[in-house]
């Protein structure tokens, strides 16, 4: 099975777990993704009945993206989850751009280095 590909005839009725890794080859096959690497922890819940499907999942970890004050990179956390109960229900779901979606959405707006961790050279200008 593919990274964030569920095959629908693999599920079983009732609540079904995945957990995934999300590093920087991921997010690099997403055209100007703002996400340079990553370290993330994906796990999902399924929950299938044969005439509809929820998705829910948690994504936790950092990536790194560059600071918008310095153009240093930065590091950053993430804590997010999500819920799906609008999925096409086909022969596979994919979850991948979901997946990019939310933790791309759980940056904040201004990505910072904390006060004093900018790049002073940088900085002055």
């Amino acid at each position: 099975m593919q990274p964030f590909k569920i095959p629908v005839k693999d599920l079983k009725e009732g609540k079904n777990s995945f957990t995934w890794h999300a590093d920087g080859e991921f997010f690099g096959t997403f055209e100007n993704s703002e996400i340079l690497d990553a370290e993330l922890e994906i796990e999902v819940c399924v929950d299938y009945e044969v005439d509809s499907m929820e998705v829910s999942g948690q994504i936790d970890g950092t990536v790194r993206t560059v600071c918008d004050r310095c153009l240093s990179e930065l590091e950053l956390p993430v804590h997010t989850s999500f819920d799906d109960d609008e999925l096409e229900i086909g022969p596979v779901i994919d979850l991948s751009q979901d997946i990019y979606d939310f933790a791309c959405i759980s940056l904040p707006m201004q990505k910072v280095h904390p006060e004093g961790g900018c790049d002073e050279e940088t900085v002055k200008y």
